[in-house]
């Protein structure tokens, strides 16, 4: 099986994962209707936004965490068909293996780098690794690591900095022996003690943090019945979005990042603390394909951007961008929901007329 059969089998089963401390991969099991992904990923947090191509961006539930293996299941979206991918047998490999490593490196979604396997077995903190060449970079964390066969052979978990393309995957026997234990358990909050490596459960626990095998302090993935809030300019905007209707949780996409949909619009909202600037991003639609038509946008354009009221009309690449930058010490809870409001609106509007008077084109989805 080529590279490029590989992608189209898994692209529906790739689900990107976002927390408030950053982004990562996930993939389905159809055999045990879980996600699976890496503890670092999910991070502590017992809720997580999933997104993937079969669905919206919507809450999953994370029910196991196992710190040793760096291994987490979450809650798999109801109602839906997604693809039955095969868990193949690491055994079977050898260094010189041709191999695929899938996710969505720096937010760029569905990304999948060939490399050979340059160690089979790697050890590691006591646990065999697989050492690959292919690029691991950020956001990749808790994809499949997949044979030229289809097959699943590991979970990407880590890089060295610094290293040239010094990847690492957890072999898939560990994560099958991980799925097998929890199966029994499914829909209960448990965790894998990482000191003798026994499920504890909500119903088992001792004292509700101790370890019933061997008394080392553990954590459940629990939801809390308060949420931590944010604080300084974050908190700000999500008090923001919150006034203007929209789920704060499902809006987060990493750190100082939001994204939220109005209409046919998508806005991307940032922080960036080092320039203490705030930028909302309203992505509209292409660019028309007919050039006799560009020029009359272009002059639409900037002849809007004097009626803009603080928004700025531009175009990135193919897309037609509105934008509202603001510099939160100037910002205020009442202030910023005006200025987002007009942003969200305007950016509907703008959607809507671009595509009608110019024939302007459907933003491209990935």
């Amino acid at each position: 099986m080529d590279p490029q059969h590989i992608i189209e089998q898994y692209q529906k089963a790739i689900i990107q994962i976002a927390t408030p401390g950053g982004t990562g991969t996930g993939f389905y099991v159809k055999e045990f209707d879980l996600i699976v992904t890496n503890d670092h990923v999910v991070a502590d947090n017992a809720e997580v936004t999933i997104a993937g191509k079969a669905f919206e961006k919507t809450l999953s539930r994370v029910w196991y965490t196992d710190r040793k293996h760096d291994l987490a299941f979450l809650d798999a979206p109801k109602n839906l068909e997604l693809p039955d991918v095969k868990l193949g047998q690491y055994e079977q490999m050898k260094d010189g293996d041709v191999v695929v490593a899938i996710g969505h490196p720096f937010g760029l979604n569905y990304t999948a780098t060939q490399g050979v396997i340059s160690k089979v077995d790697r050890i590691r903190d006591g646990l065999k690794y697989i050492q690959i060449d292919a690029a691991i970079n950020p956001g990749n964390s808790g994809g499949p690591l997949v044979n030229m066969s289809g097959e699943i052979i590991g979970v990407n978990s880590f890089i060295i900095r610094g290293g040239d393309n010094l990847g690492f995957a957890l072999p898939v026997n560990y994560l099958r022996e991980a799925l097998q234990m929890y199966s029994p358990n499914k829909g209960q909050s448990s965790t894998r003690c990482f000191s003798c490596g026994f499920l504890v459960t909500a119903s088992n626990i001792d004292t509700q943090k101790y370890c019933p095998g061997c008394g080392t302090e553990v954590k459940l993935p629990e939801v809390p019945e308060k949420e931590t809030e944010p604080v300084g300019a974050a908190k700000t905007i999500e008090d923001i979005l919150r006034e203007l209707g929209k789920d704060v949780k499902l809006a987060r996409e990493g750190v100082n990042t939001w994204g939220v949909k109005e209409g046919s619009a998508k806005i991307k909202i940032t922080y960036n603390p080092d320039n203490y600037f705030i930028a909302g991003d309203a992505y509209l639609c292409q660019m028309p394909a007919d050039p006799a038509k560009i020029k009359p946008l272009y002059q639409y354009l900037l002849n809007e951007n004097y009626n803009t009221q603080g928004l700025v009309l531009s175009c990135v690449k193919q897309n037609i961008v509105i934008s509202r930058i603001m510099y939160d010490l100037d910002m205020t809870k009442d202030g910023g929901v005006q200025a987002f409001r007009n942003l969200f609106q305007k950016a509907d509007y703008y959607d809507d007329i671009l595509k009608r008077e110019y024939a302007c084109t459907e933003r491209l989805e990935e």
